[in-house]
């Protein structure tokens, strides 16, 4: 399969640290970012690389060469002008073959297990994938809405109107593209102009069932202005780039939802009665901040008792991660038992009612995250207010679990605190 990593940008923002040096060879922690990058997809079995070049092109190929050194085999295209971020793939056509291709932004910092994102992309047969994650500034990101199974069906840049509660699911710069894409836009768009590849080769595809999103917590950050380079730079240093691919096992603190992260209002039928506790974002953010992976599990028998829809519940979830990203915290995955086992009240949804393995104090929606995301449990912790939670956890078999004061101000922050700091 070819890796085509987009090496072309100027960095303008960041160009006050290191003037005339390409982006792509900016030292990360001694190392050019982008040699880092293609260090780790050769670990992964991507040797087949293509970098199309432009600004200060002659450092880049006289830094890379052949690509031997590093265990590739690295072939260049050099925009003379620049063609926009697509125009080039449409002059090196033949040299992609027919079967799907990595896609990559090369300035981004990042370290994913893109076996996994091809198996996904297979097994739902679309013509493009798109890494999506969530990030500690989604109001200022690329916004991903997409259905249930995955399919993209709006993609909401910077500039566009957003709705009032979004999930935080922000476009990353990494894709699996099918060659078919760029056949289909042959005659129909002018080469001789800048070709962007957002606008005219990926957003048509949005509600036509023919894109996907993947989502993953796995490390991908732009370093374009001083203070991300710095961040990105600190977490090589330690190590949590590389920890976070999920080829390796994840740390986990898992969380409750209600009196834990939001106030406690008996069954929260009603989204306008969802506000988050005192310090909950900042906890989370320090859950961001230090590797872990930052999962909620949480019983929702509204659900069941027909109190609340499944859309409503998810706008509920919505509203939960638009509030923590205006304060530069996220959510790395929400897991929900929609199950009640005690049956008989109006409304009731009879499909819901049966005894299952997910409702806490069950182990069920922790062992689904770790199968998902690779989860070493015995590294794990889990934190909630009620005996339930603290129940799921040791049935999960975490390291320890945590019971915290309904609805007190700062305690999941307490707790995360010297969790952290032990």
């Amino acid at each position: 399969m070819k890796t085509i990593l987009m090496a072309g940008g100027r960095g303008t923002r960041i160009a006050e640290l290191f003037p005339n040096i390409p982006k792509p060879l900016i030292p990360v922690d001694g190392v050019p970012i982008l040699e880092r990058e293609i260090r780790s997809l050769a670990q992964q079995g991507f040797n087949d690389i293509i970098l199309t070049v432009g600004y200060l092109a002659d450092k880049i190929i006289s830094y890379f060469g052949d690509g031997s050194r590093l265990g590739v085999k690295i072939d260049y295209f050099v925009e003379k002008t620049p063609l926009g971020n697509a125009g080039a793939l449409f002059r090196i056509r033949e040299k992609i073959g027919n079967e799907p291709f990595l896609l990559l932004n090369a300035d981004a910092a990042f370290d994913v297990n893109f076996n996994r994102m091809i198996a996904f992309h297979r097994q739902h047969r679309g013509l493009v994938t798109l890494f999506t994650h969530p990030n500690s500034h989604p109001y200022d990101s690329g916004l991903i809405i997409a259905d249930k199974e995955g399919k993209v069906e709006r993609w909401l840049s910077k500039e566009d109107e957003r709705p009032q509660w979004y999930d935080n699911r922000v476009n990353a710069g990494l894709h699996v593209i099918e060659p078919k894409v760029l056949d289909q836009l042959l005659g129909k768009i002018d080469l001789d102009k800048k070709v962007d590849l957002d606008r005219q080769l990926l957003k048509p595809l949005c509600g036509t069932g023919e894109m996907y999103c993947y989502d993953s917590p796995e490390y991908v950050k732009d370093m374009g202005t001083p203070e991300r380079f710095h961040q990105v730079e600190s977490d090589f240093k330690s190590g949590i780039v590389e920890a976070k691919n999920l080829n390796h096992k994840q740390k986990t603190i898992f969380l409750d939802r209600d009196g834990t992260i939001n106030k406690y209002v008996g069954f929260l039928r009603n989204i306008d009665d969802f506000e988050l506790i005192e310090g909950a974002a900042e906890a989370i953010k320090k859950i961001n901040e230090s590797g872990y992976l930052a999962i909620v599990v949480t019983n929702q028998p509204v659900i069941a008792r027909g109190e609340v829809s499944w859309d409503e519940l998810n706008e509920i979830h919505r509203k939960m991660q638009t509030l923590l990203g205006r304060e530069g915290a996220y959510l790395d995955g929400i897991y929900i038992c929609p199950h009640h086992p005690d049956k008989g009240f109006p409304g009731e949804r009879p499909e819901y009612k049966f005894d299952c393995d997910c409702r806490k104090p069950k182990p069920g929606l922790l062992l689904k995250a770790a199968k998902n995301f690779n989860i070493d449990l015995s590294q794990s912790y889990m934190i909630g207010d009620d005996d339930r939670d603290v129940e799921a956890g040791k049935n999960a078999q975490v390291i320890k679990s945590f019971k915290i004061e309904t609805n007190k101000p700062e305690s999941l922050l307490s707790v995360i605190l010297s969790l952290l700091k032990a």
